[in-house]
């Protein structure tokens, strides 16, 4: 059973990825313009930021003691991406490049695995409920 919040906060998440096609064609399409780059990192933020309130609602519901806060730990790769995407929004009318080079140094760290949930899933007893 899934409860509503979480499921509006998925919704929310959806939305801002519903749109990473139309901010993407319209930076290219651009010749990545200050205005479209920049859009394009709203929208990335946007969707750090509805991610961050999934992430909150699923803690929510399972609880404080579950496997994922252990897991999440400080989540340091979720806390610098939006302030990188926000430094990329106000670069992005200085000089484009650095905002699309912070998009891409972004892109780039997450590309890194992140084994903290598969790590504590598997050291978690198999016979006891995750939630």
């Amino acid at each position: 059973m899934v409860s509503g919040g979480v499921l509006w906060a998925n919704l929310h998440l959806l939305f801002w990825l519903s749109l990473f096609p139309f901010a993407t064609a319209w930076m290219g399409g651009n010749h990545f313009d200050s205005l479209p780059t920049a859009a394009y990192g709203v929208v990335l933020l946007l969707a750090a930021v509805a991610y961050y309130v999934l992430q909150s609602a699923i803690v929510s519901v399972q609880g404080p003691d579950s496997v994922l806060p252990a897991a999440l730990g400080r989540d340091l790769k979720g806390k610098i991406s939006p302030a990188l995407y926000a430094a990329a929004i106000a670069s992005a009318f200085v000089d484009r490049w650095i905002a699309v080079a912070l998009y891409v140094a972004v892109a780039l760290m997450w590309l890194i695995p992140d084994r903290r949930l598969e790590t504590r899933i598997g050291r978690h007893d198999p016979t006891v409920p995750l939630a």
